[in-house]
């Protein structure tokens, strides 16, 4: 069964923070990049277990993407996520579905759909986004993968919160 990783970047974001580490349980490790909070971000992070890595120490690589931070994940997948973020029961149950299934993992990345909360109501992204991918992966658009051009998308949603 393969391991999944989730990654989140965080910034001052004890308010959020719980809420998207709550819905990780299909993740086997979680890793937090700090980039110099100063509230309580880190210690809701290590509440939940998660392994805690400061962007400033990182940041004195001359790598210029997101391989620079997620060295430490060996093998398995890498989930990633923002700290307004949350898995729905139904991308929860697809994760560990996935997990148990041994076809998917011959694909190269995995996307999912959002929903975003807005001041008018929540709203559906059109576009799936690429999250779950292999752990030597080095396509990277940011803090996110890459999209390449055919992905599979799995079953369930993204919730990302406009309000803490």
């Amino acid at each position: 069964m393969p391991a999944i990783t989730a990654v989140l970047h965080t910034h001052n974001d004890a308010l959020r923070l719980g809420r998207a580490l709550e819905t990780l349980c299909p993740c086997d490790d979680i890793v937090i990049i700090d980039h110099g909070s100063n509230d309580d971000t880190l210690r809701v992070g290590r509440e939940y277990g998660a392994r805690i890595v400061s962007a400033s120490i990182v940041s004195a690589s001359k790598e210029l993407d997101e391989t620079r931070f997620i060295h430490g994940v060996a093998d398995g997948w890498i989930l990633c996520l923002d700290p307004r973020e949350s898995l729905t029961e139904g991308l929860a149950a697809a994760l560990f579905e996935w997990k148990l299934s041994p076809a998917p993992h011959s694909q190269s990345c995995f996307a999912v759909f959002q929903r975003e909360e807005t001041s008018a109501g929540w709203i559906q992204n059109p576009m799936p986004q690429t999250r779950l991918v292999p752990a030597g992966w080095n396509q990277w658009e940011g803090r996110l993968p890459a999209s390449p051009s055919s992905v599979l998308s799995l079953d369930g949603e993204l919730l990302r919160f406009a309000f803490p």
